[in-house]
């Protein structure tokens, strides 16, 4: 029997680290299923896009990194691969980092049909990905950059898995301010506003806090979560 346009159609399921991952066809549409939970697809990436650009516009606005002419980016979840992608496609950005703790979302991307967004961004020598979970490597990298952009839940109070609630508590978010460099920006994708986190990203030292709306076709607008680390 063939599945009928409307029946998504699994492509690939596999038992991550943290749980089951599955990449599934809806049509055109790619969709990422982790341990059931929707969480992204192929369908618009406005939202990946702005929050990209949300971070480099604030960076822009306080001048270049001194004795560097292009900022280093650090963007927290690899996806579908939209924010990935914008940032390759600007030639504003220096070095880019992605942190991907799925091994098999990685996969999808070097050898599977997600590379169809993101083959020439990880063709780009300025692209690196690191398999490794965000939460340990904000706490433990040497590395330094200019504009860290988390997109790894659907938000401060909606996290994919419980162990990255900390990454939005203060221990987690001065992590986040450790590896950005002074004047850095933090960006943080939500699927709705939380003023709660803004008030923590002030309390942790955050500078020029604010929310941008990015307006979706029905509900509530997607928001970025921005905050400037102290120069």
């Amino acid at each position: 029997m063939t599945a009928s346009y409307d029946t998504p159609v699994v492509l690939d399921r596999r038992e991550g680290p943290y749980g089951e991952v599955a990449l599934r066809r809806h049509g055109p549409l790619l969709q990422i299923i982790a341990n059931g939970c929707f969480l992204m697809d192929t369908s618009d990436g406005r939202s990946e896009r702005h929050l990209v650009d949300a971070a480099a516009a604030a960076l822009a606005a306080r001048g270049a990194p001194p004795g560097r002419t292009t900022p280093d980016l650090l963007i927290g979840g690899l996806g579908v691969g939209f924010s990935l992608a914008h940032a390759a496609a600007d030639p504003r950005w220096g070095r880019i980092a992605v942190v991907e703790r799925e091994p098999a979302v990685i996969d999808w991307h070097l050898t599977g049909p997600l590379g169809e967004l993101t083959a020439a961004a990880l063709a780009d020598p300025r692209t690196d990905i690191v398999e490794a979970d965000l939460v340990a490597h904000v706490s433990k990298t040497s590395a330094r950059y200019d504009a860290l952009c988390l997109d790894i839940d659907n938000g401060p109070g909606w996290t994919v898995t419980e162990d990255n609630e900390s990454l939005y508590a203060p221990a987690g978010l001065a992590s986040c301010a450790r590896v950005l460099r002074p004047g850095g920006v933090l960006a943080v994708w939500s699927a709705q506003p939380s003023p709660e986190f803004e008030g923590t990203l002030q309390n942790v030292g955050f500078q020029q806090v604010r929310t941008d709306e990015i307006p979706v076709a029905r509900g509530v607008p997607d928001v970025v979560h921005l905050g400037v680390r102290p120069g």
